[in-house]
């Protein structure tokens, strides 16, 4: 049985079994991640791991540059185009499958041409010549990738997507409710707390922000750390998978702190910032900050990501308690536990903030 029978790629007809042919020729190649990281980097590509990690456990066609990269390194160099010919046509059926309306825009042109016939704008009032151009622009309005998603695999294509929702929620909020001067505080939405309000504000006026005052405490340790959700305090906040298997990717859950190694987490301080990304560190699948998903199967799930200045950047606010802090999204939220919030391998998720135990994290040395 040759190499394409065995791969199926002359039959590969849908998206899982082109990444079933990916997955068993990583198989037959017998390399491990690394190993084919560092044959790409021999020849002067990059596969970092754990983008390979989530592109062979993904459920989207890679980027065509990360497939070419993965089959050379595989040994497959004459198998490059064959599978990017694959890659495409299955690309093009899904992008027509997805945006049928896509290849007619044309017919609709036609109607502000005749405003005349006014039967249709007369609905819209007295003024049937504003009306007419305002439809047009609605059918070409879908931008959506169909390759490309918050992964690993394809990280690069959503940035600009993923990162412009969260710089309007807070705009939002602020033009909605911008007469309360302490909306961005969580603890305004609950009129229960006042001393944390009140230390909230000392530390304002002082021109101080929580983040700097959190690591003057002491509260944030640098270096190698844990995080304890208190829902939960004997389970630290490490690397796994969603148990109902919507998001095939590595995401952060709550699992037994002795199961947490080798993974690595620690806070780090953004340069010229006070916030903080959560980096986590693997010896196989290298270094990757966590980023809040903001659509898809995975929407709400927090997700290691390569390139970190593209993460998530943290607001590490002080709480009652010894080291206790809670972890506040650019979007405004709060990074809490998913139900049962007791439960092993719950997914920590961006939920609204409140004042309960599950968006509450001890930090600690990890020695």
């Amino acid at each position: 049985m040759d190499f394409q029978e065995k791969t199926g790629l002359p039959h590969t007809q849908d998206v899982p079994a082109f990444l079933e042919g990916l997955r068993r020729l990583k198989e037959e190649s017998g390399l491990t991640l690394r190993q084919l990281e560092q044959r790409a980097a021999a020849k002067g590509e990059l596969l970092p791991r754990s983008t390979l990690s989530s592109m062979l456990s993904g459920r989207r066609l890679p980027r065509p540059e990360l497939l070419a990269t993965f089959i050379r390194a595989c040994g497959h160099e004459e198998r490059v185009d064959a599978w990017l010919a694959a890659r495409d046509t299955l690309a093009a059926g899904l992008r027509s499958e997805e945006d049928p309306a896509e290849a007619a825009p044309a017919p609709a042109a036609p109607a502000p041409a005749a405003p005349a016939p006014a039967p249709a704008p007369a609905p819209d009032g007295p003024n049937p010549t504003a009306a007419g151009p305002g439809p047009v622009p609605a059918a070409p309005v879908p931008d959506t990738d169909t390759e490309g998603r918050g992964t690993h695999a394809s990280r690069s294509r959503p940035y600009r997507r993923l990162l412009r929702p969260r710089l309007l929620v807070p705009l939002a909020v602020v033009a909605l409710v911008g007469a309360t001067a302490g909306v961005l505080g969580t603890r305004s939405e609950d009129p229960g707390p006042g001393p944390a309000t009140a230390a909230d504000a000392a530390r304002e006026s002082s021109g101080q922000t929580t983040t700097r005052t959190a690591r003057e405490k002491g509260e944030i340790p640098r270096g190698a750390i844990r995080l304890h959700p208190l829902s939960a305090d004997r389970l630290c906040l490490t690397d796994g998978h969603v148990r109902d298997g919507r998001y095939h990717s590595q995401v952060a859950v709550q699992r037994p702190c002795d199961e947490a190694p080798p993974q690595k987490t620690e806070l780090r301080r953004e340069p010229g910032s006070d916030g903080y990304r959560i980096q986590w560190h693997h010896p196989e699948f290298g270094t990757g900050c966590l980023k809040v998903l903001d659509s898809g199967p995975g929407k709400g799930l927090l997700e290691p990501w390569d390139a970190c200045d593209r993460a998530e950047l943290f607001q590490v606010v002080p709480a009652p308690g010894r080291g206790v802090v809670t972890l506040r999204t650019e979007g405004g939220r709060c990074v809490g536990m998913a139900e049962p919030v007791t439960a092993e391998r719950t997914e920590a998720v961006a939920q609204r903030c409140t004042t309960g135990r599950h968006q509450l994290f001890r930090v600690e040395p990890a020695d």
